[in-house]
């Protein structure tokens, strides 16, 4: 998107059960873009394999693996990091092990050629995802007169005990609502 090839980027921040999304959090204050929207989306999870099972492994992103971490639990699965949900999904394809599943959107069912064993696995009916809209140039405040907005701040703070609170108390001191 910083070579101009996109004006706009969508992009996950966090989650209601599971939190930031951490690598995110790291790649924004370097990437020289601009919040400039945001979006919430429900989130549902599938669990799809090549077999019935049992099963004894669960690929699967992070954010996936710890919205899905009970449910997994509860069947003795253990869960194992990858890079992302769809390519979990054909790992689990390409791998051919009747023992292990991915847990992804129902879509990637569809395209590896796997069974959905289960649908929406994620621990919480509300489970949501806020994603922010990213682009090279910010929004001008002029323009957001008389509508309601929201204010990002991404800053950095020296590792130094109550380096936070001394960067945030002037927003308590002055009323602000964070």
């Amino acid at each position: 998107m910083k070579d101009g090839r996109a004006g706009r980027a969508i992009i996950p921040i966090e989650n209601s059960q599971h939190g930031r999304v951490a690598d995110i959090h790291f790649l924004l204050p370097e990437s020289g873009l601009a919040i400039v929207g945001e979006h919430f989306m429900a989130i549902h999870h599938d669990l799809m394999a090549l077999s019935d099972g049992p099963f004894k492994a669960a690929y699967s992103h992070p954010q996936a693996l710890g919205q899905s971490r009970f449910f997994l639990r509860e069947r003795g699965i253990v869960p194992l990091a990858y890079a992302d949900t769809a390519g979990a999904a054909a790992f689990v394809a390409e791998q051919g092990d009747p023992a292990a599943c991915a847990i992804a959107p129902k879509i990637a069912a569809e395209l590896y050629g796997l069974k959905i064993i289960a649908e929406n696995v994620e621990d919480a009916a509300d489970n949501m995802t806020r994603f922010v809209v990213l682009s090279r140039q910010p929004l001008d405040p002029a323009s957001l007169a008389g509508t309601v907005t929201m204010t990002t701040f991404v800053f950095e703070v020296k590792n130094i005990p109550a380096a936070l609170y001394k960067a945030l108390g002037g927003f308590a001191t002055n009323g602000v609502n964070t």
